[in-house]
């Protein structure tokens, strides 16, 4: 009898000691699953880091490249301005602008850079829920950009279908903020996107903004494509005479123009709508062959 005691417990021993293992394991597990999970995340947010650092460090490399080509050519022209007397004039001129172009796009070179993606995620957020907020509200698809004072711009989105092609003429001014509560005029009205983006653009423009629809076309258009980035192309088609401007825009940064209040339909039609000092409509389509997107814009023409 005694013997069979003692081999039973270490036998119970053993079991015990199994058991304790087994449920150490499983109460490990999970902690050594979360530190895997941070251990992971850490180390995808320590290559987001050196990913973004290396995208602006090509960035500002590029820049940089292209300073020194201007310098160099710009010493070239100088160095044959001094050689050859027939054209010294025109070289001296050429050099002077290329080393002033070059010291220019040295120390203006950008020390941040966002990328587009992230732009997209930003602005998406604000479509969607703005979009909420107007579906919410049962106001119509008419975006209309109104000129008003203090802010100079503000999007209006009537409750009410107008019959008008362009613009209606009964666009209350000035809008009260964030509800119109006027009876036939009621709406929403929201800061545009455009209105920041075009203060951007009006400071690095030559003179000021221009009040015909065939400058502001222009301007516009080139500050999509030169100044703003947003998109690889934009050509405008003006009939002032009709009070309509459509501009074909191609390679968009950020893409799907025809969401809410997106930046580049929202900056053409806030300048617009600044520059004539008149409302704007807004009708976005898909471009087809020549274009990815049309924007079209209508005012009243005078």
């Amino acid at each position: 009898m005694s013997t069979e005691t003692h081999s039973a417990e270490p036998a119970a021993d053993d079991a015990t000691r199994d058991s304790t293992r087994t449920d150490d394991a499983v109460s490990a597990s999970p902690r050594t699953g979360d530190v895997d999970t941070r251990a992971r995340v850490t180390l995808l947010e320590a290559e987001n880091r050196r990913l973004r650092e290396e995208y602006a460090r090509a960035k500002r490399s590029s820049y940089r490249k292209t300073a020194f080509a201007l310098v160099v050519v710009g010493c070239v022209a100088v160095g044959g301005g001094i050689l050859f007397e027939p054209v010294r004039e025109v070289l001296i001129v050429l050099g002077a602008t290329g080393l002033f172009g070059g010291i220019l796009t040295y120390y203006l070179t950008p020390g941040q850079f966002v990328a587009a993606d992230i732009g997209e995620r930003i602005y998406s957020t604000y479509a969607r829920n703005a979009s909420a907020i107007a579906t919410e509200l049962g106001v119509q698809d008419d975006r209309l950009y109104v000129p008003v004072e203090g802010e100079r711009v503000q999007l209006y989105l009537p409750a009410h279908t107008s019959n008008d092609q362009d613009v209606p003429r009964d666009v209350p001014t000035p809008l009260s903020m964030p509800f119109v509560l006027e009876e036939q005029r009621r709406g929403v009205t929201f800061t545009p996107n455009g209105l920041l983006l075009l203060e951007e653009f009006e400071r690095g423009l030559r003179g000021d903004l221009g009040s015909h629809p065939r400058t502001i076309a222009t301007q516009l258009s080139d500050g999509v494509v030169e100044q703003l980035e947003l998109a690889s192309s934009a050509d405008p088609d003006v009939d002032a005479a009709d009070g309509r401007v459509t501009v074909a825009i191609s390679g968009a940064a950020i893409t799907s123009l025809d969401r809410f209040d997106h930046p580049i339909p929202s900056f053409l039609a806030t300048g617009f709508a600044a520059g004539l000092e008149r409302p704007v409509r807004v009708e976005v389509r898909a471009g087809g062959e020549r274009s990815d997107w049309l924007v079209t814009l209508r005012f009243r023409s005078e």
